[in-house]
């Protein structure tokens, strides 16, 4: 058992059935990330979909904060927590004015 041929001039060992195909790898699209910093990616139909995170604005893969320093700011605000806020919360002692000039809060007693 196991052989075949013609037994009069050879016999061989009868070759083991194929395999099956092996189940394609599923790969996630998302894994490593294409869409850049700041950014979401969603698999939606096997392929990539990206978009900024909350809060963040721009296009991937060039999505950013609001504000990195002050300078990107108006004026009269400062870049905190990559937002540009009124930096006088806070600042100035009790009963002092606060102004902000060129993004930093200047106190000062009425």
């Amino acid at each position: 058992p196991g052989f075949t041929g013609d037994p009069f001039s050879r016999c061989v060992p009868i070759p083991p059935p194929p395999q099956p195909p092996a189940d394609p790898i599923i790969r996630d699209p998302c894994v490593p990330s294409p869409c850049g910093p700041y950014s979401q990616c969603r698999d939606i139909g096997g392929s990539p979909s990206c978009s900024c995170l909350p809060e963040y604005t721009g296009t991937p893969p060039n999505c950013r904060p609001e504000c990195i320093i002050s300078a990107e700011c108006a004026s009269n605000l400062a870049c905190m927590r990559e937002k540009c806020r009124d930096p006088c919360p806070g600042s100035c002692g009790a009963g002092a004015q606060c102004n902000v000039i060129n993004h930093t809060p200047v106190c000062t007693c009425p």
